[in-house]
């Protein structure tokens, strides 16, 4: 089970695409209409999917849930006193940890198939569309937060309160509840069919309409956990910018400006594979574009998991992106770290760390 589920093919068409077809011709064709057969793909393909998607996921699992955890940590210490863009980053947080406990099941699906039952199979499917999409938009809400504060910071007063910051982040999360539940209604286990052994958590219920409902996530992955937060961050951090542009605090502008660029630029990378690499793939599976051996396919099959490890990575730079390189959260970090034990040489090197970019977090 991964971001985007697997197009329902046709299990015939399936068993000929896979272990070749009785019907084939000598030169490779079929009489059923098919191009090509793949004799071998499945072996490639189950090799990558058994080695490399779980050391990137497991990866990407350790590191994620060691930041967000940490940062979740400093921040819950002083629950009552948090800022603005505190509480989004608490909410951030908690999206990312819930998207990354989906990945040890999706890396034991890879290698032994799905063990964990039906009901587990729709939680399982639900939490990563619902946090997938919450935490998109979050990063959203925090750059039109920092625009508000920054190039409207006066008149932004009423709307930039605690209650409504919460209100703001409650109807988020109800929001993207409702895009996501359709998604457990259709997951379910079931047998794979080039494999009678293995069993796969996918879009598996009622038929055409998982179908349906699988292109149309992958609409709302494209929309709502891309274009939308990216046309939002790219607005908001350039009136950033050019407001600071105007100020008189250079230093303090230099280093504003240039975080500005780098959450930007990150979020752009990280998640413009993936959805490029989906788009081609949707398009496969709507007949606009035909894949013409089988090279193309597993290349496109890997190329899936690849880049959506990528933008799964960014679960892990959120929170030094967004977090680390606040002066008031390091002192935070620190004071956490010495009533943990943590030795002076450790503290002096957390001290040092980020020392440049202190002044660029009281601005963005």
């Amino acid at each position: 089970m991964d971001i985007t589920e697997h197009i329902i093919f046709d299990e015939d068409a399936l068993q000929g695409l896979f272990s070749g077809d009785d019907n084939s011709s000598d030169d490779g064709s079929s009489e059923t209409g098919r191009e090509f057969v793949c004799d071998d793909v499945k072996t490639g393909l189950q090799l990558f999917h058994a080695v490399f998607q779980p050391l990137a996921y497991s990866l990407v699992f350790l590191l994620g849930v060691a930041g967000n955890g940490l940062m979740m940590t400093v921040l819950l210490k002083r629950k009552r006193l948090l800022r603005i863009t505190e509480i989004y980053l608490l909410h951030l947080a908690v999206a990312d940890l819930l998207l990354l406990s989906t990945l040890p099941f999706i890396v034991a699906e890879s290698v032994v198939g799905w063990q964990f039952g039906d009901v587990l199979c729709k939680l399982v499917g639900l939490l990563e569309r619902l946090n997938l999409l919450c935490g998109s938009l979050l990063l959203a809400c925090i750059g039109f937060d920092r625009y508000l504060a920054i190039v409207h910071a006066i008149p932004s007063l009423q709307r930039r309160r605690p209650r409504t910051v919460h209100l703001t982040c409650v109807l988020l999360w109800l929001v993207c509840l409702a895009l996501s539940a359709p998604s457990a209604i259709f997951y379910s286990v079931a047998v794979v069919p080039t494999n009678p052994l293995v069993l796969s958590c996918a879009f598996n219920q009622h038929g055409t309409h998982a179908n349906n409902w699988m292109l149309a996530n992958r609409f709302l992955t494209h929309v709502f956990c891309f274009l939308v937060p990216l046309a939002v961050m790219g607005y908001c951090y350039t009136a950033v910018v050019l407001t600071l542009c105007h100020s008189q605090r250079s230093l303090e502008k230099q280093g504003a400006i240039r975080l500005a660029l780098i959450v930007t630029a990150v979020f752009y990378i990280c998640w413009l594979p993936y959805n490029v690499t989906m788009l081609m793939d949707t398009m496969v599976v709507l007949g606009v574009t035909s894949i013409s051996s089988c090279e193309t396919y597993t290349q496109l099959e890997q190329a899936l998991v690849a880049t959506e490890s990528l933008g799964l990575s960014h679960c892990c730079l959120n929170p030094f992106l967004y977090a680390f390189v606040g002066v008031r959260f390091r002192n935070d970090l620190l004071q956490l770290c010495s009533s943990c034990g943590c030795k002076p040489a450790c503290l002096t090197r957390l001290m040092v760390q980020g020392q440049s970019s202190s002044t660029s977090s009281g601005q963005l």
